[in-house]
């Protein structure tokens, strides 16, 4: 059981080890973004964040049902036109 737990901590230690030698290592001291906005691979491809793709449904949904109540007034205005 200790020999287990013995390893494991020493296996994550290494991993941040690592960590920390790459961040020391780099220019800027810092990690580069993981978000997917932020990769020019998935700018390419047409990929966007889950988030900026619920807005711009949400904006197009919003259009569209304006669209359509504006229809539905002008449908309801040419029926009581004609009677």
């Amino acid at each position: 059981m200790i020999e287990n737990l013995t390893y494991s901590v020493l296996i994550i230690a290494i991993g941040i080890a690592f960590l920390a030698i790459k961040v020391i290592i780099r220019k800027n001291g810092t990690m580069s973004s993981m978000h997917i906005h932020d990769s020019q691979a998935m700018k390419d491809r047409g990929i966007h964040c889950v988030m900026d793709q619920d807005k711009e449904e949400r904006a197009r949904q919003r259009r569209v049902s304006e669209k359509l109540n504006k229809k539905t007034e002008e449908n309801k205005e040419n029926k009581e036109n004609n009677k």
